[in-house]
């Protein structure tokens, strides 16, 4: 009786053992590596390690000095564009790719947008496998995110961590805020610039970019909407067209009574410390000292609204400048030209 009771207790207890929290989380974390596993397994065969040449300045001989660079980035397509940073390439005199596969190629570069931080390679090479791309829109705060590159020169490695965070800013090399730029926790290092930030399905959704050095889990990447835009102007036109009215400014407090007086939307503006000889500015009437308020009738409460307003559209239109001119308020006529940039 006694065996029979103990043998009772042990099946019947069986199942519950299975429940326990402890195999709970096992099932849970098997199926995190799994998710990380195939993702990166169904794009990794895609991300090339970049290797550059690039010249830097001039030995007391006169002979051009050239310095060794590299990064990361990821086949898009299956004739070979490959998408990466624009600082990973920009200025390069020659360009290598590496893929998984061991297969080394010279690449050339199609276009590259200081702006946005993004750069469009080209490599001739059969049998090249691209990576989906997905939706930067569609992502959410919390959702995996995993991040495959080159860091320190270490091929194909792969980090995972979260998105933290949606619809950041983030000051590009040339100046320029990028906009709808993803954080993630994802651990990146210098190499991984121009990677993919994968999603648990193995959809690329942003370009990996920087660091916050000194910062942990503070890792940014490029919206693959964005990237996505990008490509195609480049591969279009080779350059990403944008307005330019030639002047030097900065961010300035606008005086309460004038905010008040005039019920402007902000209370600071952009102003004008110089104005390039010939510029659209100078044409326009633009002096030294005036406020810019709005451009095109958006408010413009600093230089980074100005930047924003500054499109493609706006080159040869144009455009009305609303500015304070000591305590007036003034309405002026600008046509923008393209950007040299």
């Amino acid at each position: 009786m006694l065996e029979e009771h103990l043998s009772n207790t042990h099946i019947e207890n069986g199942p519950v053992l299975e429940n326990t929290p402890a195999h709970a989380d096992s099932a849970l974390l098997d199926a995190y590596s799994r998710a990380v596993v195939a993702a990166a397994e169904k794009v990794s065969p895609s991300v090339a390690k970049i290797e550059v040449t690039q010249t830097a300045g001039r030995a007391r001989n006169g002979e051009p000095r050239e310095r060794q660079g590299g990064g990361s980035g990821f086949v898009f397509t299956p004739d070979g564009l490959v998408l990466t940073n624009s600082h990973v390439v920009h200025g390069a005199t020659r360009i290598a790719l590496s893929l998984p596969d061991g297969r080394n190629f010279p690449a050339h570069l199609i276009g590259d947008d200081p702006a946005t931080d993004l750069a469009v390679i080209r490599v001739d090479a059969p049998n090249l496998t691209a990576v989906p791309l997905g939706d930067s829109q569609k992502l959410r705060v919390g959702q995996l995110a995993i991040a495959i590159g080159n860091p320190y020169g270490f091929q194909y490695t792969v980090t995972a961590g979260v998105v933290s965070a949606l619809g950041r800013s983030l000051r590009s090399y040339s100046g320029r805020l990028i906009e709808d730029v993803i954080q993630t926790d994802a651990s990146l290092n210098p190499g991984n610039s121009g990677g993919p930030l994968v999603s648990s399905d193995g959809q690329v959704i942003g370009v990996n970019t920087a660091t916050i050095m000194g910062a942990q889990g503070l890792c940014f990447a490029i919206g693959i909407n964005t990237a996505k835009f990008v490509a195609t102007r480049l591969l279009q036109q080779g350059r990403i067209r944008r307005a330019y009215i030639g002047v030097e400014a900065q961010n300035a407090p606008l005086h309460r009574r004038i905010v008040r007086f005039y019920d402007l939307p902000k209370e600071t503006g952009v102003i004008v410390l110089a104005a390039a000889n010939g510029s659209p500015a100078q044409n326009a009437g633009l002096r030294e000292g005036d406020v810019i308020i709005a451009f095109g009738g958006q408010p413009v409460a600093g230089v980074d609204d100005l930047h924003r307003l500054l499109t493609e559209a706006q080159v040869g239109a144009t455009t009305s400048v609303s500015i304070i001119r000591r305590t007036e308020r003034l309405d002026l006529a600008i046509v923008p030209q393209e950007s040299k940039e």
